[in-house]
């Protein structure tokens, strides 16, 4: 077996629990890079041991200060609704049941000023690893351990290789690509984890290629 010794020890973080408090807040800070641009409330629906034992772990303030852009290693993660507070900013938490999920599963939605939302589902998997896996209707998989591209585009022959053509003339490494879609011909989801972040100047590029609609990075 191969096993990170930060699988071990854990990672670097507030307590008291990598995957009820560290792993939260890890999670909610990628959402917030998914979700892509400011917002002005977010939900929290939590499921399993989220729901049930979170409140004693601090799984509610980690989220809340991930949401914002702290770290897990944060001091303020304690302080998490006071700094919304702060920022004017709406929270609220839920319980939540889905079928088939990590019991560590928490889906944050994100809504926004002009009134639409963007909805990230995701799960702490311990030792402050996560897994996002889904960004509103489009099945991912993004663990937030190398910069990612979240692509979606209209399914058209050509596009991944447009996309993964530009990369490489920029000198972008692809290391990881997975595309999903809906149904043929339709709306179609790419995440690229890329060697090292991607330029905005890239990103730019990549948007007004033909049949993308969407381009977010997420480097933790």
């Amino acid at each position: 077996m191969n096993i990170s010794i930060f699988e071990v020890l854990g990672p670097v973080m507030i307590g008291p629990s990598s995957s009820h408090t560290a792993g939260a807040a890890r999670l909610a800070r990628c959402a917030r890079l998914v979700a892509g641009k400011p917002f002005c409330e977010v939900s929290f629906g939590l499921c399993g041991s989220f729901a049930k034992t979170g409140l004693g772990h601090g799984t509610r303030q980690a989220l809340l200060a991930g949401a914002l852009g702290l770290t897990e290693d944060d001091e303020r993660l304690c302080q998490a609704e006071a700094l919304a507070a702060q920022h004017n900013l709406k929270w609220s938490f839920y319980e939540l049941e889905l079928e088939g999920v990590h019991e560590n599963t928490a889906r944050l939605t994100f809504f926004f000023q002009d009134g639409t939302r963007c909805q990230v589902t995701g799960c702490s998997l311990g030792g402050g690893r996560i897994l996002i896996t889904q960004v509103d209707d489009m099945p991912v998989e993004l663990t937030g351990e190398r910069p990612a591209l979240l692509i979606r585009q209209l399914d058209r022959p050509g596009v991944v290789g447009a996309v993964s053509g530009l990369l490489a003339q920029q000198g972008i490494n692809i290391a990881v690509m997975r595309v999903t879609r809906q149904a043929k011909g339709e709306m179609a989801g790419c995440v690229i984890e890329t060697d090292a972040p991607v330029p905005e100047s890239l990103i730019q590029q990549l948007r007004r290629l033909p049949n993308i609609r969407t381009v977010r990075q997420v480097a933790l």
